[in-house]
């Protein structure tokens, strides 16, 4: 009997394939990084093809690292960068342009030429989103307006889109031989297509985008049996496909209404799960889809995306030079007390939740002669816990229910440093769990439930355990000095772009 569970998690800058046991332990990791391609100010893409490739290395090197076979895996669970967008040629299988990635804006003037007409809520009702280049919708709008050919074969059926789980899953199943068309709930959320209430297709808003319904793959379950593996997997059945975020909700085992996570990757995601019915926001927040488990009803959620949190560490590394390595950052701000009145947000592409304001533009402010590297390591580490601050204060607001607790998640909560401020600022406990590959974990807890590998959701519950808990330690006047000051420089970003 198959005695583990592999999860797939493509990512924003790296792919992984990671090996779990029934406990929801990691067993073994394969990683490599693809490529960041910027073609111009606000363009930002990924090559599907290798993509692909790296996903079909990563696999063999966990599975080698062990010794393993793929009949010792029970299913294959899926976990995707999201709004990430491709068409590729059905019969040849190849990308016709590089992925738009989720944090490219190339679409602002056609989201701003909708928004003229009924304004930047007009599909809030339907969609639960805002318009805003962030979705898969306009890309794909955007790709068949400027791909010479493209959306011809899109209206004959010749052209496939997909995010990034639709293109793996369709791959993974064969390819060009019959590979499954599909995408989940969660992902269909995330296109501005889907309506919430129906979970298919919006007739209206697939004219309104010009979008040829032939294009798109069919929208299933998060967790059910989609298909088999083909060649170096043949047999194992892929299970599950979870968006990055909605997957660390699932692997943070937040079931209960109200219980809420938030994942600190590229960028900066807290999901809270608000039941069976799609909850309304005023406060500048998303309303998703959080879950469907095979027939069972679908569990949403409310989402505050932060588009940069790990990815300022990266850009102080790659841009400036201020870092050699991204582990650096921690003892480099430690070796100041405090910011030193530096404060940076981070709004590259525009500032996301609660905002919305694509014209919002970075900046570096209350610089002195005493500033140095230190307190800008510090400050920009303080930039992801503000950004976390304001859309846990959003969420409070829509749902009226106070947080208990964080459960945190992704690459940066190793960061102690980050972990205790955030605690402060937010004025609420930090949990880390034991596991924080909670992404990866939730795919395959999705494909483990599919498979009978799991018995349930309480199974997963006693499966999670916390690693460390942070309480907040700061003043509250001093809290809200500095929060009084973030605010102000967030006033500063805002419509810096013309």
């Amino acid at each position: 009997m198959a005695q583990y569970i592999g999860a797939i998690d493509q990512g924003t800058t790296s792919s992984r394939f990671i090996v779990f046991d029934k406990a929801g332990t990691i067993v073994s990791v394969g990683q490599k990084e693809h490529e960041q391609i910027y073609p111009k100010p606000g363009y930002v893409e990924h090559d599907p093809l290798e993509i692909w490739r790296n996903t079909q290395t990563v696999i063999q090197e966990a599975l080698a690292k062990k010794g393993l076979s793929p009949r010792d895996l029970a299913a294959i669970g899926i976990t995707n960068q999201r709004e990430t967008t491709l068409i590729w040629d059905r019969h040849t299988g190849k990308p016709l342009h590089n992925a738009l990635v989720w944090q490219d804006t190339r679409v602002d003037p056609i989201v701003e030429s909708f928004a003229r007409d009924g304004g930047p809520d007009r599909l809030r009702d339907k969609t639960g989103l805002p318009l805003a280049s962030y979705f898969s919708g306009l890309k794909l709008r955007w790709l068949l307006d400027n791909v010479p050919g493209a959306r011809e074969k899109a209206e004959a059926g010749d052209v496939l889109f997909g995010n990034i789980d639709t293109w793996l899953v369709w791959n993974l199943t064969g390819g060009i031989d019959n590979g499954c068309h599909i995408t989940d709930v969660t992902n269909a959320s995330r296109t501005q297509l889907m309506n919430l209430a129906s979970l298919d297709w919006d007739e209206e808003i697939l004219q309104l985008f010009d979008i040829p319904r032939a294009c798109l793959p069919r929208i299933r379950s998060s967790s059910e049996v989609y298909g088999e593996a083909a060649d170096g997997l043949a047999g194992v059945p892929i299970a599950g496909i979870l968006g990055d975020q909605q997957a660390a909700l699932v692997g943070q085992a937040c079931f209960q209404q109200g219980e809420a996570k938030n994942t600190y990757g590229t960028g900066c995601f807290m999901l809270m799960n608000t039941g069976e019915t799609p909850y309304p926001s005023t406060c500048g927040l998303l309303t998703t889809v959080g879950y469907r488990f095979g027939e069972a009803k679908a569990i949403y959620a409310l989402e505050g995306s932060i588009a940069i949190a790990g990815a300022l560490v990266q850009w102080l590394r790659d841009n400036l030079g201020i870092i050699q390595n991204s582990t650096e950052i921690e003892p480099l701000a430690r070796s100041v007390d405090d910011n030193g009145g530096v404060t940076i947000v981070p709004a590259f592409s525009g500032l996301y939740a609660p905002h919305w304001n694509s014209h919002a533009r970075g900046l570096i402010g209350g610089l002195t002669r005493y500033a140095n590297k230190g307190h800008i390591a510090r400050a920009a580490l303080e930039a992801t816990a503000f950004q976390t601050r304001e859309v846990l204060d959003a969420m409070t607001k829509d749902t009226g229910i106070t947080a208990r607790e964080l459960r945190t998640d992704g690459g940066m909560v190793v960061n102690e440093l980050l972990m205790q401020f955030q605690a402060d600022i937010l004025d609420v406990p930090v949990v880390r769990p034991k596991v924080i590959e909670t992404t990866a974990l939730g795919a395959a807890y999705a494909a483990g439930l599919a498979t009978g590998f799991w018995s349930g959701t309480d199974e997963l519950v006693r499966n999670w355990a916390s690693d460390k808990r942070w309480t907040p330690a700061m003043d509250a006047s001093r809290r809200e000095r500095l929060n009084a000051v973030w605010n102000k420089a967030v006033s500063r970003s805002l419509d810096w772009a013309d």
